[in-house]
């Protein structure tokens, strides 16, 4: 079904595929009963004289059609109750990540992020949300059921462009994949280090060849471990307007809040909106923020309430010409990438080495167009992705939030782990791997935000490590007491300010970046601490560091590990290991339970998942 909205409509056409299906089988959940799903596409058409969409870098050189607008075409995916009146009246928008759907798999539990086909705990349809998932993103091939755009290309557009891999296996010779065609075969360099922060080098074993025009192989030389960063710069040609992803879903949630008319497949389901995104999606979303895309092309509000998850202090690499919106920096990878740039904190702070002043809610302060931000991390963005700048300005003293915005630190958790999952070797990592799931408190968390954008009711204080506490501390005086097979070194991912007139980039200063204190278990002493790290069997800390032969002595990329407990006192004391043996803490099924209804009575776990706990 093509469906033709409003003259003067962003999104000029809204084709269903079919009409709607029975979601889930016809499963009931509770008030809100059944769910039906709609899959299409949603083509927009961008006016580049607005001055909302001339911030998208490129734009006014981008192909136009006949009316002069410059076109782009989304995937959508709607999952709504058949029976409108039975919803809350909230539409929650989800921004892919990479394609995938990531919300079920965190709020509800499902068991794969792909194609919303799944209701796992059914704790999203149980509230009543309207759900939505925007495809914004160009640079992968979508898999079935993942979410894509087509932008508009540029074509026959050449600049310099920089690959940065660490292959993590020794396999000789590699493909590196380009994410732009090769424009001049002979432009391919390539240099290679041990870690970031060595000299690059060119041994003479060390060697490139253009396998085809989106493909380059390499020679490894010898003397390199598995973790080596090989760095490639070349001539690219083609890029796409990547920063047309923005407005893409500006435009279709702000035309399936307030288009009227059969077009529109949510009118007069939607009191309110808001969006939701993990990791590469959350860092989007503060860009989203800070580029201005929260004022749709009539000067109102997208979203009432945003919530990035896991996106530490970073951005996107995005609004740029030949943009890498996949690209975030990891240790033991290059901190210069255009991921990290100032400003990080929503507070405008000012930048010691431009002189600048700025922060993520300057342009919607000025449209009045914020809305209320609810920013929630694994503890380990605040190893891995620098997010005390959240709560410190670059020259290292501390700063609020404002009175709209919320920060809250998971501790004890990773970048992200799927539900169900279990400790498991990784021979990349130094320890085994941390499975803890944050679903429980970020259900609650959600809880907050749809209450906090619907009658304004005021959800707990921010929970996170600051330096007035002395819960945010330099790293090397992070954990109290070394412990055998921990490893601790104090690794963390740095902030650099960089020259990107250059390629490479010239690194022109660092910005302090502090991590949580620990307490002698390895795990962060503020922040929402979850039952199981108060009742452990062993350490599950946030950050794992890299195996030998994998880049040793930075951190293993997203990962948190886990390192057993002594059974008994005499134990523990032979291997000198000063945390407490599992004999010596309380009994662990009511320690459990009374953590979780601590946790409950703070307003960060649901009465459901307490009940998870049981009282023996």
């Amino acid at each position: 079904m093509a469906l033709a909205p409003q003259a003067g409509a962003q999104v000029t056409r809204f084709e269903l595929t079919g009409r709607p299906e029975s979601a889930f089988g016809g499963q009931e959940f509770g008030a809100a009963g059944r769910y039906e799903r709609l899959a299409g596409r949603a083509t927009i058409a961008l006016d580049p004289a607005d001055p909302r969409n001339a911030v998208i870098a490129d734009i006014a050189a981008a192909p136009r059609n006949a009316q002069g607008r410059v076109e782009a075409s989304a995937d959508v995916v709607i999952l709504r109750p058949v029976e409108a009146a039975r919803g809350n009246g909230t539409m929650l928008l989800e921004v892919p990540n990479r394609g995938r759907m990531l919300a079920l798999p965190l709020f509800n539990e499902s068991p794969t992020a792909a194609q919303g086909r799944e209701p796992g705990n059914g704790f999203l349809f149980r509230q009543g949300f309207t759900l939505v998932w925007v495809g914004w993103q160009a640079d992968f091939a979508p898999a079935a059921g993942e979410l894509a755009i087509r932008l508009p290309m540029l074509e026959g557009v050449t600049g310099p462009m920089r690959e940065e891999v660490v292959f993590d296996h020794l396999r000789n010779p590699a493909p590196i994949p380009l994410a732009f065609p090769i424009a001049d075969n002979a432009s391919a360099r390539i240099t290679v280090r041990a870690r970031w922060d060595l000299p690059r080098e060119t041994p003479a074993d060390l060697a490139v060849a253009v396998a085809n025009p989106r493909e380059i192989t390499v020679t490894r030389p010898a003397g390199y471990d598995a973790g080596a960063v090989y760095e490639l710069t070349y001539t690219a040609r083609d890029p796409v307007v990547s920063g047309v992803g923005f407005a893409a879903v500006r435009d279709v949630a702000a035309f399936l809040r307030r288009e009227a008319g059969d077009a529109n497949p949510l009118a007069g389901r939607t009191r309110r909106t808001m969006a939701f995104g993990v990791s590469q999606s959350g860092r989007f979303l503060r860009d989203f923020l800070y580029l201005g895309f929260n004022e749709d092309t009539a000067g109102q509000p997208v979203f009432d309430g945003l919530m990035p998850h896991v996106a530490g202090t970073r951005r996107m690499f995005m609004n740029s010409r030949f943009a890498r919106p996949d690209k975030a920096p990891r240790s033991l990878q290059d901190p210069a990438w255009s991921a990290d740039a100032f400003p990080f904190t929503y507070a405008e702070t000012q930048n010691p080495f431009t002189e600048a002043r700025d922060g993520l809610l300057r342009r919607c302060t000025a449209s009045n167009t914020c809305p209320r931000v609810m920013q929630t991390d694994t503890e380990y963005e605040w190893w891995g992705a620098r997010a005390s700048l959240l709560v410190m300005d670059p020259g290292g003293g501390a700063i609020g939030l404002p009175d709209f915005v919320r920060a809250y630190m998971i501790a004890g958790t990773p970048h992200f782990s799927q539900p169900g999952a279990t400790v498991a070797a990784n021979p990349v990592c130094a320890l085994p791997t941390n499975p803890n799931h944050a679903g429980g408190p970020m259900r609650a968390l959600l809880s907050h935000l749809d209450a906090w954008v619907h009658d304004r009711r005021v959800p707990p204080p921010s929970q996170v490590p600051t330096l007035a506490a002395g819960t945010l501390v330099e790293a090397a005086r992070a954990l109290p007491a070394p412990v055998p097979g921990l490893n601790y070194t104090g690794i963390h991912v740095p902030a650099a300010q960089s020259d990107h007139t250059v390629i490479p980039p010239r690194e022109l200063g660092r910005f302090p970046v502090f991590v949580p204190r620990m307490d002698g278990d390895g795990v962060a002493v503020a922040g929402i601490r979850m039952p199981i790290l108060e009742a452990p069997l062993e350490s599950r800390t946030a950050w794992n560091p890299r195996a030998e032969g994998y880049g040793p002595g930075v951190l293993c990329p997203l990962m948190g590990g886990v390192l057993p407990l002594a059974a008994t006192r005499a134990a523990r004391e032979a291997a000198r290991d000063p945390r407490l043996s599992l004999e010596e803490r309380p009994a662990r099924g009511p320690a459990l339970r009374a953590a979780a209804e601590r946790l409950a009575a703070a307003g960060f776990l649901l009465p459901e998942d307490v009940e998870r706990f049981p009282r023996e």
